[in-house]
């Protein structure tokens, strides 16, 4: 029998109501709270939640992201394991779900909807509606995870209609993705069942989805950040608002996670309570998670903080465990296996070249903070038939290379990426996690990649023959290392590739969306350029 006694100043998100006391825990549960008249100096708050996460895109296993976590004040995750379903399906979703139980966090994987993302692209598996309803009835999944094909959804194709039938048989809530979307189209989309979205890039757009009944995921990830944008939803609609990270790079993981977005409400003058609803209530209810809201018969998930300002996480408890004090994890690493789907041979330089005889090219304009990009037209640079780089006017390569099977690398090219020389590349590339790879010349595009195709996954640097490279052997997309190293030695990586000249504040997790097709509006998968507003793939250049 596990005892645990706590006094402090209560701060009750159910009752609206702050108040000295003390808790009592047995056995993982809150079996008293009582008031009293004591002055303290600490608060008692609610754990945070992350309300749509995916855990792969830290680089981490789950139980290596949850000792860095822990220290921020989070205790649960909605966490969506499309990234290494994309790779290995259902055994790469199981993978996650048992790493997960090994260490005291709470993991709430969602089944996920679109594996692959596309047709347009090759990924190394395919989750089925059959599989969602094993990974509901067998492995106990609490959501179906972001419906990216809307045009699917909203054209009544049969397969994404089985998987909204599955979910809706099992009361399961389902999440949306749809950037952009508006109109008669939005609100079919949302009564077929759709329940929030974290994709929304203007007020507008998230004003017309509330109207019509869904909820909102404010999003401040690594690469995309939408808090300032739709912060201003936190007081007019308080309980339909959720916080989200979506993607979270290791470095900034040990620097905060959902605790910097209250941290940051707090400052702009929000309600405490409103917060608080986004950060933790409003996802408990939503999903229905086993998370404790400082409540008699809760679980006693909880933080210590020194005040209601700085919000200093000083303890944080799962289950009346305590997993983080004063900034340091106490949830300890667990060795891991290693699973992978990679089966390609290295490239050659000639493979990158790219022959061209017409005027202008399609080019894909990458934007800061946001997961959209825009389509320019320019007129290339050409030496003897082949379209080049164009350094000076920040017109780089792009490529995507199918590591499932031996082919083609596709070409395309790219502005607003910054790089002077050298090359970068990773198999961090959403969805299917191909190879993606960005550079200014051939060479070091070939280095780039083959150092990711050597090590089976990871994340690397080329310049003039040196090469660095932070291998991800977990299906491509992890690593099984201590978070903290992992972190040390993204840190340096992202150094390498900013020396380089990207002014972007995190270039290879951008890197990563750029084979993302459902995101408008040009992007490049392993089979050619794509455009994402109309959903089919365009010419590099323009007759």
């Amino acid at each position: 029998m596990n005892e645990l006694i706590i006094s402090g100043n209560i701060v009750d998100p159910i009752k609206k109501k702050i108040y000295p006391g003390t808790i009592e825990v047995v056995n993982d549960v809150i079996i008293n709270i009582y008031e009293d008249n004591f002055k303290y100096i600490n608060y008692i708050l609610p754990g945070f939640v992350d309300s749509h996460i995916h855990v792969e895109s830290s680089m981490l296993i789950p139980s290596e992201f949850a000792r860095l976590a822990v220290t921020h004040g989070t205790v649960a995750t909605v966490s969506d394991p499309h990234e290494i379903a994309n790779v290995l399906g259902l055994k790469g979703i199981r993978f996650m779900i048992e790493n997960g139980k090994k260490v005291p966090f709470k993991f709430y994987f969602g089944a996920p909807s679109c594996v692959p993302a596309t047709d347009f692209e090759t990924a190394g598996a395919k989750i089925t509606a059959d599989d969602i309803e094993k990974l509901f009835t067998e492995d106990g999944l609490h959501y179906l995870s972001e419906m990216m094909n809307y045009p699917g959804l909203l054209f009544k194709d049969s397969i994404v209609l089985e998987k909204i039938i599955v979910a809706k048989k099992h009361n399961r809530p389902i999440d949306g993705h749809a950037p952009g979307l508006t109109g008669e189209q939005a609100k079919a989309y949302i009564e077929a069942g759709i329940s929030t979205d974290h994709e929304c890039y203007t007020i507008e757009e998230a004003y017309e989805k509330l109207k019509y009944g869904m909820k909102i995921l404010i999003r401040e990830g690594s690469a995309a950040k939408n808090y300032e944008t739709l912060k201003q939803l936190i007081k007019e609609y308080p309980d339909k608002v959720m916080f989200c990270s979506d993607d979270k790079h290791p470095d900034n993981l040990v620097e905060s996670h959902i605790n910097e977005i209250v941290k940051r409400s707090l400052k702009y003058g929000y309600d405490l309570f409103d917060v608080l609803d986004c950060a933790s209530v409003n996802a408990v209810k939503h999903y229905n998670l086993d998370v404790g809201l400082l409540q008699m018969g809760d679980f006693a998930d909880f933080i210590i903080v020194d005040n209601l300002d700085k919000l200093s996480i000083l303890k944080t408890y799962i289950n009346g465990t305590l997993v983080s004090e004063f900034g340091k994890t106490l949830i300890n690493s667990v060795k891991e296996e290693t699973i992978n789907n990679f089966k390609i041979k290295k490239k050659n330089i000639i493979d990158f070249e790219i022959k061209f005889t017409g005027e202008k090219i399609r080019v894909m304009e990458a934007n800061e903070g946001q997961l959209i990009t825009n389509e320019i037209n320019l007129q290339p640079k050409i030496s003897k038939g082949t379209i080049l780089p164009d350094i000076e006017n920040d017109i780089l390569k792009l490529t995507v290379v199918n590591r499932y099977t031996d082919s083609t690398p596709a070409i395309a090219f790219i502005k607003n990426f910054g790089l002077k020389k050298g090359a970068i590349a990773s198999s961090v590339g959403h969805d299917s996690h191909n190879i993606i790879a960005v550079g200014t010349n051939d060479k070091d595009l070939c280095d780039a990649v083959n150092a990711v195709i050597e090590h089976k996954g990871g994340v690397s640097v080329a310049d003039n023959g040196k090469i660095d490279i932070l291998p991800l052997p977990v299906a491509g997309i992890m690593s099984n290392d201590d978070a903290y190293i992992v972190a040390e030695k993204y840190s340096e990586i992202d150094k390498l590739a900013k020396e380089l000249g990207s002014k972007l504040n995190a270039p290879f997790m951008t890197l990563s969306f750029m084979a993302l097709l459902v995101i408008p509006a040009l992007k490049l998968s392993d089979k050619g350029l794509f455009n994402g507003n109309k959903f089919e793939f365009v010419d590099l250049g323009i007759k």
